[in-house]
């Protein structure tokens, strides 16, 4: 190789959607190294199917890193972030995008993936905190509980304080929204921090959504376990592999890359609207009928009385002056959320962020 030679990137870094899809599993020998701009600037370890580590190599005494989880593919047919993840993989690799941070890339459902559906027997994304155990039939369960035990491994050997810890969740959405972008935090019983709702506006997120109860979410899991400043991104429609405009996602992919390489993502930016869960309809039967169009957009706003969900005894009408609709869902399964109400805080949510 003469000294103008780029170095040969692992095919499992080059591509690694193409190799996890594949179910390539590289031989012991391969699966740790290192990669970067010349070659050795960065050490990587495949830990398990779709897991991979990323760290700069640092010099003693340099300043604590960051560590970052970054998560596609939860749900396996929301192609365009796990794309996206797999090229930031390969520009990591080559040295086209420099590391500042540890790194670590999940690609979530992957037998969901391979199929081309959302899930195979249950929506993973309702699986974590544990919940997997009460499904062990599922055969999204083992998964579920490999990639809490994975982000365990990563945080608590993570240095530094809670605050430099992150976990950015991305996924897009089953149906059109009012806002195309947009970001749900999970509850952990404190004002959201400064810092994630910079970077939002970084990402060009149009809405945040706030969670008020604990969930069985990812994002959920990593900030109550760990202290991540978690977020679940919402970034578009789902689409087969291959049919995604990326360029579409370009102001969320920057601010990917800019927290993973420790730049600006620069220009300014607008603070996202936020909106607060103020209540969620819940399938309890199989008689569960939604008053809603099957094409009703993600935020649609309905005024106050208006009748949306009914089962059997229960009803749901809505009960502010205006509350808007995410999440529509009549097909889920009886127990599950079948949609979530929401009303505009803007105001008091952005002049109480913790800085």
């Amino acid at each position: 190789m003469t000294s103008s030679a780029k170095p040969a990137v692992p095919p499992l870094l080059g591509d690694f959607l193409a190799f996890t899809l594949a179910g390539g599993r590289p031989d012991t020998s391969e699966q740790s190294g290192t990669c970067g701009r010349d070659g050795a600037s960065v050490r990587y370890a495949w830990l398990d199917e779709g897991v991979l580590l990323l760290e700069p190599r640092t010099a003693p005494g340099s300043p604590t890193l960051p560590s970052v989880l970054v998560s596609a593919g939860v749900h396996g047919d929301e192609t365009a972030p796990i794309e996206l993840l797999s090229q930031l993989v390969a520009d990591l690799a080559c040295g086209a995008l420099p590391l500042a941070c540890r790194l670590l890339v999940v690609l979530g459902n992957i037998a969901a993936m391979r199929s081309g559906e959302r899930y195979l027997d249950d929506d993973m994304n309702r699986l974590f905190c544990g919940r997997h155990r009460q499904l062990a039939a599922s055969r999204e369960a083992p998964r579920a509980g490999a990639l809490e035990a994975c982000a365990a491994r990563f945080f608590e050997a993570a240095p530094g304080d809670q605050s430099a810890r992150w976990h950015i969740d991305m996924h897009t959405a089953i149906r059109a929204s009012v806002f195309e972008q947009f970001a749900l935090l999970p509850h952990t019983g404190t004002p959201p921090s400064r810092a994630m709702f910079a970077w939002l506006a970084q990402a060009r997120i149009a809405a945040v959504l706030l969670h008020t109860a604990k969930g069985n979410t990812y994002t959920h899991f990593t900030a109550e376990s760990f202290g991540a400043q978690a977020c679940t991104l919402e970034l578009g429609k789902v689409r087969p592999f291959g049919q995604n405009d990326l360029t579409r996602f370009a102001a969320a992919d920057r601010a990917v890359r800019a927290i993973v390489s420790g730049t600006e993502a620069g220009g300014a930016a607008s603070m996202p609207l936020v909106f607060t869960v103020v209540d969620q309809i819940t399938k309890q039967s199989d008689a569960f009928e939604l008053y809603v169009a099957a094409d009703v957009a993600n935020f649609t706003p309905f005024p106050k009385g208006t009748l949306l969900a009914r089962d059997g005894d229960y009803r749901y009408a809505v009960q502010h002056e205006e509350e808007r609709l995410v999440f529509p869902n009549p097909t889920v399964k009886p127990g599950l959320r079948a949609g979530l109400l929401v009303v505009d805080t803007t105001r008091e949510t952005l002049d109480a962020l913790a800085s």
